[in-house]
């Protein structure tokens, strides 16, 4: 499930709001992370402290495939697919990229977690769920049984995906989303936040949540 058992130095690819939250588990949890590689000033977060920064992605190669493990510290967002072309990038080099499962995460021993997912604070993901590889389930996501969730997913805060809901690839679940039972949602897709999905969601599609209208009168 988690290969955090390598216990291989880490480089952090990224070094914003995201990257910092991945640092703090990581750093919590004993890894050692030898380089940030990122072209913005990290010096203003704490969290990369002590640690040694990189700008190119380039700079990376200076570390064998073999010696470290990369993390993929670049926050998703909707309609991009920026990340997938990141990590496509350096696994055609032959990197590896880390799993990072918070340790107030529950992931059930009978769930399956693709490669270099990241699995938030809170989250829980119940047996026989299916992860796919660099999805992020973000802080307090609940991922019911037997739930398949494609590869390159974002799961915001507190999104909610009911028993044997399918997303396909590049899907997007905003904050409070709620994703009813047996739901599949097409590539590509997006959930408003705070919208409750009852139907099928076509590929490249976007759920709206309720939204007021306020008029003069």
């Amino acid at each position: 499930m988690n290969n955090a058992a390598s216990m291989l130095p880490i480089v952090l690819i990224g070094g914003g709001g995201h990257a910092s939250v991945l640092a703090d588990i990581l750093l919590r949890q004993g890894r050692e992370i030898v380089a940030v590689i990122c072209p913005d000033d990290v010096s203003q977060r704490r969290v990369f402290s002590g640690i040694k920064q990189f700008i190119k992605d380039s700079d990376v190669e200076q570390f064998s495939p073999n010696d470290v493990r990369l993390v993929l510290g670049v926050g998703a967002m909707p309609k991009s697919n920026f990340r997938e072309k990141i990590a496509s990038y350096f696994i055609e080099l032959g990197y590896r990229f880390e799993n990072v499962i918070a340790e107030t995460a529950f992931v059930s021993e009978y769930a399956t977690i693709g490669n270099g997912v990241q699995i938030m604070e809170g989250a829980v993901i119940q047996t026989g769920a299916f992860i796919g590889q660099h999805s992020i389930i973000n802080t307090s996501v609940l991922v019911e049984h037997d739930c398949l969730v494609g590869a390159y997913n974002h799961l915001a805060p507190k999104a909610t995906l009911c028993g044997q809901v399918e997303t396909q690839h590049g899907c997007y679940i905003g904050a409070n989303a709620t994703v009813i039972q047996g739901i599949t949602l097409g590539a590509f897709s997006i959930v408003g936040a705070g919208a409750i999905l009852t139907k099928p969601l076509p590929s490249q599609s976007i759920c709206y949540p309720f939204r007021s209208i306020i008029e003069p009168y």
